[in-house]
């Protein structure tokens, strides 16, 4: 017993948690940066130091807390429009045979197809306006929406239904208190997408059509070589990606506790 438990304690000293491990992979990841950018790049590239020395300033600056209003808000505003047509949609396809074989092929065309293709229609149609920001951002995001509601929606168990029937619920009663709740998941799932293919159709319509927002922001002041300030709003854009994720982790444990059971690979 005294060897086993010898042997056993160096391999316990051995365990790093993920948190430590993360951390260290970060902290090579931005020496590796800084090592490369100041043995062979310019002067002006980002580097971690030199956007840790301009995240102050910028982050007060008008210019970018105006860029920064204006893609969070075309974006939310997009997701909401994405959002509510796309259930609607992928309710209709998932519990409708006819809804299914109409617009089956079309949905998954236009999920395929690249918003850049569109994004200049969109701003032939629209204008160079924030009207082509915001059509291109609901084009990136409602169809992961419509292909996760659907699939939802055509996997409901029958047994759910049959009892519901069975005790005379009506067509709505089952939609919206069987259907939509057994559907949740999916939607989680097609909202992680969405929240991240809106994100990029807002950005790159502002680098396309030169409108106010972050895109903007970082164009020009990629193209003016003030690239520290340009990777401090790249940053605010990932922060948002991250955000979006932890509050729908966070949204899955709080209201459906039974679908995530090991929260632990988290």
């Amino acid at each position: 017993m005294a060897i086993s438990s010898t042997l056993a304690t160096p391999r316990r000293a051995l365990f790093v948690g993920p948190t430590v491990l993360r951390i260290v992979a970060g902290i090579v990841i931005l020496a590796a940066w800084e090592i490369v950018v100041r043995l062979f790049a310019p002067s002006y590239v980002a580097t971690p130091s030199g956007v840790a020395a301009a995240f102050p300033s910028v982050v007060v600056s008008a210019p970018f807390l105006v860029a920064l209003g204006q893609t969070l808000g075309a974006v939310a505003e997009g997701l909401a429009i994405a959002i509510v047509c796309g259930t609607v949609i992928g309710l209709m396809m998932g519990r409708s045979a006819l809804g299914e074989r109409l617009l089956r092929h079309y949905i998954n065309a236009c999920y395929a197809m690249p918003m850049l293709v569109v994004l200049p229609l969109f701003s032939l149609w629209f204008g160079y306006t924030g009207a082509a920001r915001l059509a291109t951002i609901v084009f990136a995001a409602i169809f992961s929406i419509i292909v996760s509601v659907a699939d939802g929606a055509r996997s409901v168990p029958k047994d759910y239904l049959e009892v519901a029937h069975s005790f005379r619920a009506g067509r709505m009663c089952m939609l919206f208190e069987i259907v939509l709740p057994a559907s949740m998941p999916y939607f989680l799932a097609g909202l992680r997408l969405a929240g991240g293919r809106a994100l990029i159709g807002a950005v790159v319509a502002e680098f396309f059509t030169a409108i106010g927002g972050l895109g903007y922001f970082i164009l020009f002041n990629s193209r003016t070589f003030h690239h520290d300030e340009a990777f401090v709003a790249v940053l605010f854009l990932a922060a948002f990606g991250v955000a979006v994720d932890v509050l729908i982790n966070w949204s899955t444990r709080r209201f459906l506790p039974w679908y995530r059971r090991d929260d632990k690979a988290e």
